[in-house]
């Protein structure tokens, strides 16, 4: 593909472009037909380059060719811009090619390019819709066709190879979306030789100082790597001879590592290039599977290998279809990765979904299944920005294997967590799931996977919705479903809780008020009153009558008496048409200021929980008064505490108690290094007050408490 690329970079002339095509795909009539019509339809155009517009396509679709793409896939190559730039329908490619190039040319022309005039800054939120939008377009017509991606594929190479006329923002930004995007999916269908030449072409415009410090060092020790490697392959060549082997049953290539795959290995372990120990990699390819095991034993037997390094993925494939064994060994001074495969796997690593086409046999096929999560995904997540966020993290290019206890494997991206497997096994096991054993120890859910673990999940009879762990999960089903769930559940205590507010404000029960919404026709809406005080009063104001129809038997009560006001408490609003003398937050959820919030009428005073709490749920089933409540706008002041309490049994729990009884709030707590061992702890915290009780809260702390110190932690600019 390299040689390939080098050629296509020369090539400034349609002729030029037109000749390279067909020495990769047969000329048929169709073809043929294509081409005319394409250079006709073209005419005039030119790119920024100034080189004809008609080269863009032709030379796409050389790439195509040389993948094994069918004449189908060539022919919708060479038409999808003649749809977007000129008069020429869907209809009319049709009518003339046929209808399966019509389809992939409609699947083609759905994936909305970002034309030079729409590309904004990256920190803009009107890019991120843009990109999300035809992202979306691109993989639902994928799911239908994944021809339609390898197209699309070669089509953003050439793009990137032609980059350099842009100017330097729009550079970057195409770049951008390549690297998170265009270059992930290329190794979701196991095309390395896209992938990598995506890659590197992506870094050289996002990191452009990074990419020059490693070539200028590649270039600097390339004679001195090349030597080490030539060094390295004639020892395993003499090795392999000696041990059985003939010349025409093996081969071995040599190469310098891709810059990006160096880059990312540099930020991984936090080292710089001179520290990298494997910039150097051989790949020994044989005839057979046994082979591939043969040929691993004889360099283990002369080679000394890093056996953490050692990945068997002949045994245990990647989703991709990738087969290869992989192995670091030590030979005199250099640290060498050595890759073993079979001709065929080959093929398939290099080529990926393209190789069935290509190559007419061999290998394992790709797993599409990341293609119909994301399809499911499109039809739950609402917002289009969420499906784009979560769609890239469906698409990471650097992965582990897992095993199930009973031997199935699970590929998740690096990082994942013990739920982001329990969500992949299935979304039920990932919602229910209670308790985690890897390797037989229990573990956290929030822990981290490795190379090799094997996961046992424990769930129980209760969903476990964890939206606060929505950050902490690393794949995009473990994202969207958690976020899926929770919408839907705080959607279900939203319509609760708004009938039971409506219920407290009239004083009826909640069947009654129900009703009353039904005729109104509200019912789809009524949610909204859970946490829009404005929508609140509105509809307060509309059922007001069919309340006061309830009371005429009393007339001497004020009319007024369904009046919903505004009571502030600290940092939070109440809205009710009852008064309250205070505001208390439940320590069973510990609410922090943005998060979803319920509250209880208790007596004459409220009580604040989080919206998924589950004593707040309970408290629910047992028809408890509910009251609006939302966070006020103005934070209120925070300050930081050092405190020294005595290294006994419940002195922390009385000090959080009798912060409790000032009503101030714990916003986080971190506990120091003991002052004498046995005697007292330091603890630091953050505590929110309102201004008019600093002077108190800090007097009565200091009575009771070693207080080291009480600082605000606002600055002028709050």
């Amino acid at each position: 593909m390299e040689a390939l690329v080098e050629v296509v970079k020369g090539c400034k002339q349609t002729d030029q472009a037109v000749d390279l095509l067909y020495k990769y795909m047969r000329k048929t009539p169709a073809i043929e037909k294509a081409v005319s019509f394409t250079i006709q339809k073209h005419e005039g155009q030119t790119r920024r380059s100034g080189e004809p517009y008609v080269v863009h396509p032709i030379l796409v679709c050389v790439f195509v060719a040389y993948l094994g793409g069918d004449e189908s896939m060539v022919i919708a190559g060479l038409l999808h811009d003649v749809v977007e730039d000129t008069c020429c329908s869907t209809e009319e490619v049709k009518q003339m090619f046929g209808e399966e190039v019509g389809h992939l040319v409609d699947g083609l022309t759905k994936i909305v390019e970002i034309r030079d005039s729409e590309l904004l800054p990256s920190t803009s939120n009107d890019k991120l819709v843009a990109s999300a939008l035809s992202f979306r377009k691109m993989l639902i017509a994928s799911i239908r066709d994944v021809r339609v991606l390898v197209v699309k594929l070669c089509d953003r190479l050439h793009n990137m190879l032609t980059l350099d006329a842009l100017d330097p923002l729009k550079q970057k930004r195409i770049s951008e979306e390549t690297l998170v995007v265009y270059a992930p999916i290329a190794h979701r269908l196991g095309i390395s030789s896209i992938k990598n030449l995506l890659d590197d072409l992506s870094f050289y415009y996002v990191m452009p100082n990074e990419y020059q410090k490693i070539d200028l060092y590649i270039k600097e020790h390339g004679q001195q790597l090349q030597l080490r490697l030539n060094h390295f392959i004639s020892k395993i060549q003499n090795h392999m001879l000696k041990e059985g082997f003939i010349e025409s049953d093996f081969t071995i290539l040599k190469r310098v590592k891709h810059y990006y795959s160096i880059y990312l290995k540099m930020q991984r372990k936090g080292v710089s290039i001179e520290e990298v120990l494997d910039l150097l990699a051989i790949r020994v390819i044989v005839r057979t599977p046994i082979d591939c095991y043969r040929a691993l034993g004889i360099v283990h037997q002369h080679f000394k290998p890093l056996i953490s390094r050692f990945k068997d993925y002949i045994a245990i494939p990647k989703e991709n279809g990738y087969q290869t064994i992989h192995t670091t060994v030590f030979d005199d001074k250099s640290i060498v990765e050595a890759q073993i495969r079979t001709y065929d796997m080959n093929k398939t690593a290099e080529y990926g979904v393209a190789a069935h086409w290509k190559y007419k046999s061999g290998g394992l096929n790709p797993k599409l299944d990341w293609l119909n999560d994301l399809s499911t995904q499109n039809d739950e997540i609402e917002n289009i920005e969420d499906f784009y966020e979560i769609a890239k993290d469906n698409l990471y290019s650097e992965d582990i294997a897992v095993f199930s206890p009973k031997g199935d494997i699970f590929t998740l991206p690096r990082g994942a967590t013990v739920l982001d497997f329990a969500y992949e096994v299935h979304t039920e096991v990932g919602t229910y799931a209670d308790e985690a054993y890897v390797n037989k120890q229990k573990v956290p859910l929030l822990s981290e996977l490795k190379n090799g673990d094997i996961v046992k999940i424990v769930t129980s009879k209760e969903p476990k919705y964890r939206c606060s762990w929505i950050n902490s999960v690393k794949t995009g089903k473990a994202k969207g479903t958690i976020q899926f769930n929770c919408r839907q559940k705080i959607k279900e205590i939203n319509h609760r809780t708004a009938l039971k507010i409506l219920a407290y404000t009239f004083g009826v029960n909640e069947d009654k008020v129900a009703v009353w919404v039904e005729t109104e026709g509200l019912s789809k809406k009524v949610f909204k009153i859970a946490t829009d005080s404005l929508y609140f009063q509105e509809v307060a104001t509309l059922l007001k009558p069919y309340a006061q129809n309830e009371v005429l038997l009393f007339p001497l009560l004020k009319k007024d008496r369904y009046h919903i006001k505004k009571q502030k408490f600290e940092n939070i609003v109440v809205y009710s048409n009852h008064n309250f003398s205070n505001v208390y937050f439940d320590y069973c959820c510990h609410p922090k200021r943005g998060d979803d919030i319920i509250s209880f009428r208790k007596g004459n005073d409220v009580f604040v929980h989080h919206k998924l709490c589950e004593r707040g749920a309970v408290l629910m089933d047992e028809k408890e008064s509910m009251v609006f409540v939302k966070w006020t706008r103005e934070a209120p002041d925070r300050f930081k505490l050092i405190v020294s309490l005595e290294n006994k049994k419940g002195s922390l729990a009385s000090f959080l108690a009798y912060l409790a009884k000032m009503q101030v709030n714990l916003v986080t707590i971190e506990l120091g290094k003991a002052e004498d061992e046995g005697h007292a702890d330091y603890f630091e915290m953050i505590l929110e007050l309102p201004d008019k009780n600093v002077a108190a809260v800090r007097d009565n702390l200091k009575m009771r408490y070693r207080v080291i110190q009480f600082v605000s932690v606002n600055d002028a600019y709050k």
